[in-house]
């Protein structure tokens, strides 16, 4: 994997992937990270695993989607729209705020980008894939040079890594 993914962790529940952690280690109360030895249910270690196998995979170029069952319970009916509509962003491919909040009917950029700021799944849940509506990379929770990477990565021309870096060609 990537340097800048090295520190990667995951939370499962029983429900499923609670969160994916890029910068380091979940918060000590939350438990359940990738680092964590086998000490839960055998069926959270089991999707844990799974889970971080498909993540290398992804990060490695040979997967493009995941299968995994997700834990989004403490997601507002808002959130979870927004969340929802991120999962149809091909690939390869950007959509804005502004276009993601078209998509679910509500007209606020601000608080669709709030809500992909919330995800508590990224790469999964592709919020990397979210762009302003002038093609600038915007925010990443995880920092931006990770967002870079994951954009170059599918083949998405960067020019920079700042907030007003610009995709394409």
């Amino acid at each position: 994997m990537d340097s800048l993914f090295d520190a990667l962790s995951v939370e499962v529940s029983a429900a499923g992937v609670r969160a994916v952690h890029l910068a380091g280690p979940p918060p000590a109360d939350a438990g359940g990270g990738a680092g964590d030895p086998a000490g839960g249910r055998p069926a959270e270690d089991t999707l844990r695993r799974e889970t971080i196998r498909q993540l290398r995979e992804y990060l490695q170029g040979r997967r493009w989607s995941f299968d995994l069952p997700l834990d989004l319970g403490t997601a507002t009916p808002f959130r979870t729209r927004v969340l929802d509509e991120l999962r149809n962003i091909p690939f390869g491919e950007t959509a804005s705020y502004g276009e993601i909040g078209r998509r679910i009917g509500s007209g606020s950029p601000r608080a669709v980008g709030q809500a992909v700021g919330w995800n508590p799944l990224p790469i999964i849940i592709p919020c990397h894939r979210v762009v302003t509506t002038a093609g600038r990379l915007g925010g990443f929770s995880a920092g931006l040079p990770r967002k870079v990477a994951l954009l170059r990565l599918e083949g998405i021309p960067v020019s920079g890594e700042t907030f007003s870096s610009r995709i394409g060609s």
